[in-house]
């Protein structure tokens, strides 16, 4: 088991020194995996708040040794939001996909210099959202890549397609979507809420609070593990500002015209987490018209490509 050393420096002219628990985690390739076993040490200032500081935290990292990275805060983020950053597991997932075998550090033929986080936002005890600047240099040329990150984690969305006398509807959700100032037909999706990796309970469950349908674990099919290994399994919706990777899936089922009826129009959603869902049902075959969300599209061409493959099981009657 290797161990590699981490160390804190927040520029202080007084220190108060205590070390926080070794936190295990997994580093993947495709060929192999290794356990590494980070142990933090920390240092925090006593100086007075009006004193000028830089928080500032060095890794070490097994694609690049000898060649330290610094990770820094910039102006505005607090202690906390710091500590939260570079503990949290969207940092530390990020970390290891840039050592992967098909990470940017992998041949040695880029280099990372320094990580600034610049904004953090916590759901409850969790970082939810992480956004982050890396200067990473390509060796050769000594330019910098764009290295700006909004870091957000995996999530998954679901194709639910349904049945009703010969006829497939497939159904949405509209839900206000603030970043683009409009509201958005789009598949019940969500993000997982927390590190197990349960991407398939994490679907079911997203589909019972959208659109208040229960799916049997058995009947749902993930359509992005059809594509090829070397991908990872994953679509990436904007991996040129965004982590998201999204793991979609599919299930389809027989149901009543009623059933149908019920479900047009239905007012869903945590309303206590602010989530005002509508769902709407429509044919299958306007639904590459009917929707701009992109998770619905990829779905739809995997759904299609899969179909033609006789890569899935019939439907159960």
């Amino acid at each position: 088991m290797q161990r590699l050393p981490f160390h804190i420096s927040l520029s202080p002219r007084h220190f108060k020194k205590f070390t926080l628990p070794t936190v295990p985690i997994l580093l993947h390739t495709h060929s192999h995996s290794k356990r590494i076993r980070r142990t933090y040490s920390r240092k925090t200032s006593t100086e007075s708040p009006s004193s000028s500081r830089q928080l500032t935290h060095i890794i070490n990292l097994p694609r690049q040794l000898g060649q330290p990275v610094d990770v820094v805060a910039a102006p505005g983020v607090s202690d906390s939001d710091f500590r939260n950053a570079i503990e949290s597991s969207l940092f530390k997932q990020w970390l290891k996909n840039i050592q992967t075998e098909t990470g940017l550090l992998a041949n040695g033929g880029m280099l990372l210099k320094q990580v600034l986080i610049q904004g953090v936002d916590m759901f409850g005890k969790r970082v939810g959202f992480l956004k982050f600047k890396a200067d990473i240099f390509d060796k050769e040329t000594g330019n910098k890549v764009p290295g700006i990150v909004f870091a957000r984690g995996p999530a998954v969305a679901v194709l639910v397609l349904l049945v009703s006398e010969g006829e497939t509807y497939a159904v949405l959700t509209e839900q206000v979507r603030v970043p683009v100032g409009r509201l958005i037909l789009e598949l019940p999706a969500g993000m997982l809420d927390d590190d197990k990796g349960d991407f398939l309970g994490t679907a079911v469950r997203e589909v019972q609070e959208e659109i208040g349908i229960h799916l049997n674990l058995d009947d749902v099919i993930d359509l992005t593990a059809l594509l090829d290994p070397s991908t990872g399994c994953r679509a990436f919706p904007s991996p040129g500002g965004c982590d998201e990777e999204i793991s979609l899936f599919l299930y389809r089922g027989n149901v009543s015209k009623e059933v149908i009826t019920q479900l047009q129009g239905k007012q869903t959603g945590l309303r206590d987490h602010g989530e005002l869902i509508k769902v709407h049902v429509v044919p299958y075959q306007k639904l590459w018209r009917a929707t701009a969300d992109a998770k619905a599209l990829m779905a739809i061409a995997l759904y299609e490509m899969a179909q033609r493959e006789g890569l899935l099981p019939p439907l159960k009657i």
